[in-house]
């Protein structure tokens, strides 16, 4: 009788050490399935509000559910708003991300011209350029997931490669997409070069800026560099 009992008690622990297992790893999968995403910012595309080695984190439930693998919703409640700033997949590459600001909603008529734009006739009033903008030519040009580091990412920004010319360009943002800029705009590469970015395609509204430093560690460029922290900008709102 006691030999049965240890084998029953044997058996019973089984169901119990997995769940205890697989709870945590659940949990942790929803948490960056439905609600939060960390990134890292490589380049000076969204300056001055982002910088360089900034890490943020993405709200992905901000406009629905998506699903965990491939495109589209499963459920979606909420319109993106104009100002936003967004993170999605690149419609050319949907294995890298980029970050921009959200300035055209389906349906929005667009006028682009030295440099200016205006939305639905009214001018959209863009951030000044930092004073140390430059052509970044060794901006980050990588995507990066691995197993063993499954909560970061880096979101690619290029470069701009050329100057939109002096010539008007009128715009009309199609259904289901948006128009989206970098607030940097003399080093971004976005929808005024590749297009409208599909409504499928984005990942969530960039929240917060969690940690920020000045250098990363050369052998982890995702990892902050600990004697390079930039404090005053840890917990900052991306507004």
């Amino acid at each position: 009788m006691n030999l049965l009992r240890k084998k029953i008690g044997k058996q019973g622990t089984w169901p119990k050490a997995l769940l205890t297992f697989l709870t945590p790893l659940f949990l942790i999968f929803l948490f960056r399935w439905v609600l939060f995403e960390p990134f890292v910012i490589p380049s000076e595309s969204m300056v001055p509000n982002l910088l360089v080695h900034d890490h943020i984190v993405v709200k992905k439930y901000s406009y629905g559910i998506k699903p965990p693998w491939g495109d589209g919703w499963i459920w979606r409640y909420r319109e993106p708003q104009r100002g936003d700033v967004v993170v999605f997949r690149f419609p050319e590459n949907r294995d890298v991300f980029f970050i921009k600001r959200l300035i055209g909603l389906p349906g929005d008529e667009l006028i682009i011209q030295n440099g200016q734009i205006a939305v639905n006739n009214k001018p959209w009033s863009l951030a000044p350029l930092s004073e140390n903008s430059y052509s970044d030519e060794t901006i980050f040009n990588y995507y990066s997931e691995s197993s063993e580091d499954v909560t970061s990412h880096t979101i690619r920004l290029f470069k701009t490669y050329e100057h939109l010319g002096s010539e008007e360009k009128k715009i009309t943002v199609p259904q289901n997409s948006y128009f989206v800029m970098g607030d940097n705009r003399d080093q971004s590469q976005d929808s005024r070069f590749w297009g409208f970015v599909p409504a499928e395609l984005l990942v969530g509204q960039a929240s917060r800026v969690w940690m920020s430093c000045e250098e990363t560690l050369a052998s982890a460029p995702f990892i902050c560099d600990p004697f390079r922290l930039r404090s005053d900008r840890f917990f900052k709102t991306i507004k």
